[in-house]
C-alpha cells in the first residue's frame, strides 16, 4: 500500500461534532473472541461494531448496520503475535463531510505492542467486500482508496461512488512515528493510536427496550445486547461484523425461537421484512445494499437502478420455513384482531417499491408457491420430485458453504420438515378464515389441497433418507475416525446398540442414494413436526451418543459427524469447515426448543418419555458450560488433558472463515430456557 501526503484530507471537511446522545451510549459493550476484541455502541443514528484482531495478522475492523457498510485496514504480518488493548472505548461521533452531509460513527484509542504495523490493504464499503477482502485480499478497484498522510494522521476517505455521502477511516498516532512505510512504535514498543471511523449510508430505526422484549425473556445481559444492537424497525440483522443485514432465513428462524419473549411490534418488524423481499411467493436469502448494490446493478447492466437491493433467491428453505413460523404467530401468540390488523398492513416492497402490498396478499403468494411446487411428489412420490438445490448451487438451506450438505441435491430437513410443516401451516391459515380478503378463486383450490398434500409428505418423504449401518460396520468406522480426529474412541464404541444404528441422512444425491453423514437437522423435525414416537427415540438417541458415535460433546452438540462418510468428505467435514464437526448455537437451541415441545406430547411411551428427558438434561449441561460463548455463531474444539476444550472459530489457521461475535439466533436463549 502506498502513501499520499497531502495538505487537505480529501473532499471532506474537518467538522465534527460530539454525539447528540448522553455522556453515556444507549448501547455499549466489548467482548472477546479468540483473536479478536469487539466492542459495539449503538446510539441514535449511529450503530457500529469495532473489532481489532490480535496475533500475527492484525487488523482494524469498524462494521455499521447503515448500508451493511464498513472500513477496514489489514496489516502485514508480524514477526511475532501482537496484543491489541483497547484503551478508550469506542464513543459515537457525528462527522460533517464536504458538502455538509452527516457521517456517523465511533472514535476510540487502542494500542498494541508491535514494533511497526505496514498496511497491506484497506476496504472503505459495503461490508460483502471487507468479507471477500478478508478471505481472498482483493476488492473491486472502483471502491479503491488512496491513503492520505496529514502529519501524525494516516487517513482514508471517499464519497460513495454515485456520489452518495461515503465512508471515513482515520488513525491518528498518539504513541509512535508514522511515515511513508506505516507505523513505528515508541520508545516503549507500543504503537497507540486514535481510530475514527464513520459511514453515511442511511441509518436504520433502532428496535429495543420494552419495544423488543417482553417481561419472560431470560435475564442474560449478553444474549439481551447482542439481540438489541442487531434489532431495528425495518428489519433484524443476521449477525456482526461479517453479516450486519437481512437474511431470510435467519429472520424467520430466529423469530420462531424467540417468538414467546418477543413483543409483537419485533415478530411483526421482522415477519414484514421477510414479506417485503418476496418475489413471486419465494423468500429472499441475502439482500446486497448500498455500494454493493450500486456496482451488482452496473455490472448486469442496471445501472439505472442506482442502488434498488440486489435480493439473493438461491435458497430453497426459507421459502417453506415462512408459513409455520407465520401461522405461529397468526394462530397462537395473537388474538384474531390483532392478526387481522397485521395481514391488512400495508407493506412497502423492497424490488417494487411504487406497487400496493399487503401482509396477507404476499403471504398468499407465498402459500400458493408452496402448495404448487409440493404438489407433484404428493401426488407420485419419487426422489426426482423431492425439492432440490436450485441448478448451479452447491447449497440450498442453512449449511450454506459449498460442502455444507455433503454434495447432495435433497436436503433433509427441507423435504421431510420444512415442505410438510408449510403445507400444514398453510391448510391451518386457510380453516381460520384469517386469509380470506387475500384469495382468488385459484388461491382457494389450492389451499383447500393442502392438508391433503401435507399428508403425503409427511408419510413418503422422511423414508427416503434413512440410513441403517450395522453395528460393526459403525465400530470399525468410529475406530478409524477417532484416530484420525485424535479423540477416544471408547465412550463412543460403548455407546452403540446390538444390530444396527439408524439416522436421517443430511441429503440424498441426484441418484437418491444419501449422503450418510450424522446431522443436527432432526432438530427442525422437534420442532416443527410430530415424529412417530420410534422414530423420535431412534433420531434423538443418534444424536445423543458421544462423539464420534453420535454428535455429543462436553462443549456442545456438533452440527455434523461424517464418521460413515468417504475419507474425502470426512476431511471436508472436520472441525475446521463451517459447517463441519463444530457447535453452532443456535442449533443447539433448537434442539433444546423441540425436546421440550415433544416431552408436552401425550403419546409419547414412558420409555421414549425417559430418552427425551435424558437427551433435555445432557444437552443443557453443555449448554451451561458454554454461555461464555454462546451469543456467537459458532465454536470448534480441540481435544486436550483428556477433555474437548472450545477454540473459537476464526482463531486456527485452517480454519476457512472466522465467527460472528454478535449472532442473531444465538440469543434464542432468551426464550429458549433450561427445563425447572
Amino acid at each position: 500500500m502506498k502513501f499520499r501526503h497531502a495538505c487537505v484530507l480529501g473532499t471532506f471537511a474537518l467538522g465534527l461534532a460530539a454525539h447528540p446522545g448522553s455522556a453515556a451510549p444507549e448501547l455499549a459493550y466489548q467482548l472477546t473472541e479468540g483473536q479478536n476484541l469487539n466492542a459495539f455502541v449503538r446510539d441514535g443514528k449511529v450503530a457500529a461494531h469495532m473489532l481489532l484482531r490480535s496475533g500475527r495478522d492484525p487488523r482494524i475492523l469498524v462494521a455499521f448496520p447503515a448500508g451493511n457498510s464498513g472500513t477496514g485496514l489489514w496489516f502485514d504480518r508480524l514477526e511475532a503475535a501482537a496484543t491489541w488493548r483497547l484503551e478508550v472505548a469506542p464513543r459515537p461521533i457525528t462527522l460533517r463531510d464536504a458538502r455538509g452531509r452527516g457521517l456517523y460513527g465511533i472514535r476510540a484509542v487502542a494500542s498494541i505492542a508491535a514494533p511497526h504495523l505496514r498496511v497491506k490493504g484497506a476496504v472503505l464499503s459495503n461490508v460483502r467486500y471487507l468479507r471477500d477482502y478478508e478471505l481472498i485480499a482483493k476488492a473491486p478497484p472502483e471502491i479503491a482508496t488512496p491513503a492520505r498522510i496529514e502529519r501524525d494522521t494516516l487517513d482514508y476517505r471517499r464519497d460513495r461512488i454515485d456520489g452518495g455521502a461515503g465512508y471515513q477511516l482515520s488513525l491518528r498516532v498518539l504513541d509512535g512515528r508514522l511515515g511513508p512505510g506505516g507505523i513505528d512504535a515508541g520508545a516503549d514498543g507500543r504503537i497507540r493510536l486514535e481510530i475514527t471511523a464513520a459511514s453515511g449510508e442511511p441509518a436504520l430505526t433502532p428496535l429495543g427496550g420494552g419495544a423488543l422484549l417482553n417481561a419472560s425473556a431470560a435475564s442474560d445481559p449478553a444474549a439481551r445486547r447482542a439481540l438489541t444492537f442487531l434489532s431495528y424497525r425495518e428489519k433484524f440483522l443476521a449477525g456482526s461484523w461479517r453479516f450486519n443485514t437481512y437474511f431470510g432465513r435467519d429472520t424467520l428462524m430466529s423469530v420462531r425461537l424467540l417468538m414467546p419473549v418477543l413483543q409483537p411490534a419485533a415478530i411483526e418488524a421482522g415477519l414484514s421484512a421477510v414479506l417485503a423481499r418476496l418475489n413471486e411467493g419465494q423468500v429472499a436469502h441475502e439482500e446486497g445494499i448500498g455500494e454493493f448494490a450500486l456496482l451488482t446493478n452496473r455490472a448486469h447492466g442496471r445501472a439505472a437502478q442506482g442502488d434498488k437491493p440486489d435480493l439473493d433467491y438461491k435458497m430453497v428453505d426459507g421459502t417453506y420455513m415462512l408459513a409455520p413460523v407465520a401461522a405461529e404467530y397468526l394462530l397462537h401468540r395473537v388474538d384474531r384482531a390483532a392478526a387481522r390488523a397485521f395481514l391488512a398492513r400495508p407493506i412497502q416492497h423492497a424490488l417494487y417499491p411504487r406497487k400496493k402490498f399487503t401482509a396477507g396478499g404476499l403471504l398468499v403468494s407465498n402459500l400458493r408457491g408452496v402448495v404448487d411446487t409440493a404438489q407433484p411428489f404428493a401426488q407420485r412420490p419419487g426422489i426426482d420430485r423431492l425439492i432440490a438445490i436450485k441448478d448451479g448451487f452447491n447449497a440450498g438451506q442453512w449449511r450454506d458453504s459449498d460442502n455444507g450438505i455433503g454434495g447432495g441435491r435433497y436436503a433433509y430437513d427441507v423435504n421431510a420438515v420444512f415442505v410438510p410443516a408449510a403445507l400444514h401451516a398453510a391448510a391451518d391459515l386457510f380453516r381460520a378464515g384469517l386469509l380470506d380478503p387475500y384469495l382468488e378463486q385459484g388461491d382457494r383450490e389450492a389451499l383447500e389441497r393442502a392438508a391433503t398434500l401435507a399428508g403425503a409428505w409427511r408419510k413418503a418423504a422422511p423414508p427416503l433418507f434413512e440410513v441403517t449401518r450395522s453395528t460393526g460396520d459403525v465400530r470399525a468406522a468410529i475406530q478409524t475416525y477417532a484416530a484420525e480426529v485424535g479423540v477416544p474412541a471408547a465412550p463412543a464404541l460403548a455407546a452403540l446398540p446390538g444390530g444396527s444404528v439408524r439416522f436421517h441422512a443430511i441429503s440424498l444425491n441426484a441418484d437418491g442414494s444419501p449422503v450418510p453423514i450424522l446431522n443436527s437437522d432432526e432438530g427442525f423435525a422437534l420442532l416443527f413436526g410430530d415424529p412417530a414416537p420410534a422414530d423420535l427415540e431412534a433420531a434423538v438417541t443418534a444424536m445423543m451418543r458421544p462423539f464420534p458415535a453420535g454428535l455429543m460433546t462436553d462443549i456442545g452438540l456438533l452440527v455434523a459427524n461424517p464418521v460413515l462418510a468417504s475419507p474425502d468428505w470426512r476431511a471436508k467435514f472436520a472441525p475446521s469447515a463451517y459447517h463441519g464437526a463444530v457447535v453452532w448455537s443456535w442449533q443447539q437451541a433448537l434442539f433444546a426448543a423441540g425436546l421440550d415441545r415433544q416431552l408436552k406430547r401425550t403419546d409419547l411411551p414412558a420409555p421414549v418419555r425417559a430418552t427425551l428427558a435424558h437427551a433435555q438434561t445432557t444437552l443443557w449441561r453443555a449448554i451451561k458450560a458454554t454461555r461464555a460463548i454462546s451469543n456467537s455463531e459458532l465454536w470448534s474444539w480441540e481435544w486436550k488433558d483428556g477433555a474437548y476444550r472450545v477454540v473459537p472459530f476464526g482463531a486456527g489457521r485452517k480454519d476457512v472463515d472466522e465467527s460472528n461475535a454478535a449472532q442473531l439466533w444465538s440469543t434464542v436463549y432468551l426464550a429458549v430456557k433450561p427445563p425447572r
